[in-house]
């Protein structure tokens, strides 16, 4: 079975470099060293799992200080792995204003860029802030997607005040204003959404342009609301991504075996939806 995995970073040395201060905070969250890799060994871990990935950049800039995984590094190892890398969700600072939406110009019209990936907790800003609409009204009008982040985040997680991020700017409710005010965006929510899976589950029942994918969890841990809903009224909206490199493909496709769906709605989840969603 074809498995797209539309969450995947990077995992080489410029991807960690952009996350520090966080990396010693982040091994003891997921319980690993939190070490880059080569290139060569990312794509192998593609290839060894038989997932199709997608690339997300990162730009903490504006908040921590640090470098960004840019976009032109994504697009160059999606263009470097083409049979493994299918494409990629580029990075944007919101408070950056003018030169980010010269960005959204630049990171689709150059690098043919599925969309952008946003995460309100670390950015510090929530999608629903009207400041920053002239930015999503651009990605709106190139026909672009945004990935957004729901609910909490290992990302300063156990730091003194989480290190000035707020867990509530990654509240589903943002999601749902602007969905209702981007009508012709496609949204994907990322993650589960905990604390608020159920309130993630009615944005995502409710709005038409918003779908989900369930990345950054042990499937066995998984709301047990939400694993009833996945295979019935959630089937058409939901796609896989694992978050990598947070846990293993190994675990992740092994308890996603174990949910006990059928082979109708694993198609829907692992290819088919992002298939007929984003054109993968």
């Amino acid at each position: 079975m074809r498995i797209i995995d539309l969450h995947c970073y990077p995992n080489t040395e410029q991807w960690t470099a952009c996350q520090q201060p966080y990396v010693d905070a982040l091994a003891e969250y997921w319980n690993r060293p939190w070490l880059p890799k080569t290139e060569e060994e990312v794509v192998g871990e593609f290839a060894a799992a038989g997932v199709e990935a997608v690339l997300v950049a990162l730009d903490l800039e504006t908040t921590i200080g640090t470098p960004p995984c840019s976009n032109e590094y994504v697009h160059g190892m999606w263009k470097r792995n083409p049979d493994r890398i299918i494409q990629a969700w580029g990075a944007l600072e919101p408070s950056k204003g003018e030169l980010a939406i010269r960005e959204v110009q630049r990171a689709v019209r150059e690098f043919g860029m599925l969309g952008f990936h946003f995460h309100p907790i670390m950015q510090h800003f929530s999608v629903d802030d009207r400041r920053y609409y002239p930015l999503f009204e651009e990605i709106s009008q190139l026909g672009a997607a945004v990935m957004i982040d729901v609910g909490t985040t290992g990302m300063g997680a156990g730091m003194p005040g989480g290190m000035g991020a707020l867990i509530r700017h990654a509240h589903p409710s943002a999601i749902d204003a602007l969905a209702a005010d981007f009508p012709k965006l496609k949204i994907i929510m990322a993650h589960p959404g905990w604390p608020w899976v159920d309130e993630t589950t009615a944005v995502a029942l409710h709005k038409g342009n918003v779908y989900w994918e369930m990345s950054g969890w042990a499937p066995k841990y998984f709301w047990p609301q939400l694993k009833i809903d996945m295979r019935s009224r959630l089937q058409d909206k939901v796609m896989f991504g694992s978050d990598y490199p947070s846990m293993p493909y190994e675990r992740l496709l092994r308890e996603w075996g174990e949910l006990g769906y059928t082979d109708a709605v694993m198609e829907k989840i692992f290819h088919g939806n992002a298939e007929r969603i984003l054109g993968l």
